[in-house]
């Protein structure tokens, strides 16, 4: 299962101890050709948490798979945003470490879920091609109702996480509202996703053909296209750090700003005016 997505190699797994990700390491196990490392991130968010850790440890002694882990205290009140940052800063670390690829178990409906969450946003055309481009999902194609059949059918045991009913977070409020809609407009949804991922894809490739990172660019072409594209260059030229309204905010500084002028961007983005030009440095 999965050939195409995961040939054979090394590949790490993470594994939270949640159904999603406990049947996902059930399936990778059937693949004797794969060098699976089992990864667990504890947030130390809830109280019973290190409990998850030592399920996933054991599960990854079952399985006879390498095991890595951290726990962090970033209390109850951790934002969704930080814990899911410092979480896959340790995912990308360890499969650095081991020079492997990252895989998660997000499923179809996480995808509508944060289609949705990118939607109410405002994210753009970008918030509906998301997910890391780094990270390989291979259940993307399986809803949760089909991942609780699999579970149940194999008998397999899992951890629940009490903070997914809890109403304090952006995505499960998504969640719930979502129960109403149809199979069919989560098609759409998907259908939606597929396709700005392949148009993201493409944009990505011709951005980089018309853009050569320089020292200087010049600031009257920015001034002369099209502001959707211009956007587009910025974004490549920065190395994705800014947001959209900071990317505006930038071209709008590009256009109009004096010379020998410094605009602190945000995220490590500065950018030095001249008449004609402008240098972008980007601080570590």
């Amino acid at each position: 299962m999965f050939d195409s997505l995961l040939p054979a190699g090394c590949y790490v797994i993470a594994v939270s101890g949640g159904v999603d990700s406990v049947v996902l390491l059930d399936l990778l196990s059937q693949r004797p050709e794969l060098d699976l490392i089992v990864v667990h991130f504890d947030h130390g968010i809830r109280n019973d948490s290190a409990d998850d850790l030592e399920f996933v440890k054991s599960l990854a002694e079952k399985y006879g798979f390498r095991f890595e882990s951290k726990r962090e205290e970033l209390g109850s009140l951790a934002s969704e945003e930080l814990a899911r940052s410092r979480r896959y800063d340790f995912l990308r670390t360890i499969a650095k470490k081991y020079s492997a690829k990252l895989v998660t178990a997000h499923h179809a409906d996480d995808v509508i879920e944060t289609i949705a969450i990118n939607l109410l946003r405002g994210t753009g055309w970008r918030g509906l091609a998301v997910l890391d481009s780094d990270v390989i999902r291979p259940l993307t194609d399986m809803k949760k109702s089909e991942i609780l059949d699999y579970a149940n059918i194999h008998q397999l045991s899992w951890r629940e996480d009490s903070t997914n009913s809890s109403d304090k977070y952006l995505r499960n409020r998504i969640r719930q509202k979502l129960k109403s809609f149809d199979d069919d407009k989560k098609r759409q949804l998907l259908g939606l996703w597929t396709q700005q991922k392949y148009l993201k894809k493409h944009i990505d490739q011709e951005v980089k053909r018309a853009v050569k990172k320089d020292v200087y660019y010049e600031r009257k072409m920015f001034a002369d296209i099209d502001e959707i594209e211009a956007i587009e260059y910025l974004r490549y030229i920065v190395d994705s750090r800014l947001t959209r309204p900071q990317l505006h905010y930038l071209l709008n500084r590009i256009k109009t700003s004096l010379p020998n002028k410094i605009c602190q961007a945000g995220n490590g983005v500065n950018i030095k005016f001249s008449s004609r030009n402008f240098t972008v440095e980007l601080i570590k």
